[in-house]
């Protein structure tokens, strides 16, 4: 298992536009195989930034997605709204510290 990091900073006036689109796909992107969670995070102090964190069972999974209609039409769709270009990672668990 793993996780994906994708940072995204928008233009202002097409935020309302991602989120609804965000909203409509989530449920698919999330019941991907191998898809195991997905949140998607808003900066604190920067609300143009958004992150997404995903965790897959494994690499050839997100492969999958990426190369999936799917994606694709998410993609399509993201890309022109945003303000910079997107950053993602992908890491592995170093450490997990639990209450």
């Amino acid at each position: 298992m793993f996780t994906r990091i994708v940072k995204m900073e928008f233009q202002e006036d097409k935020i309302a536009s991602f989120l609804a689109n965000f909203e409509a796909v989530k449920h698919n992107i999330r019941h991907f195989k191998g898809c195991l969670h997905l949140e998607l995070w808003r900066d604190k102090h920067r609300p143009t930034i958004f992150f997404t964190y995903s965790k897959w069972e494994k690499e050839s999974d997100l492969e999958n997605y990426r190369n999936s209609e799917l994606f694709k039409g998410v993609w399509a769709t993201t890309k022109p709204m945003f303000e910079a270009k997107a950053n993602a990672w992908s890491v592995d668990t170093h450490s997990e510290v639990i209450k």
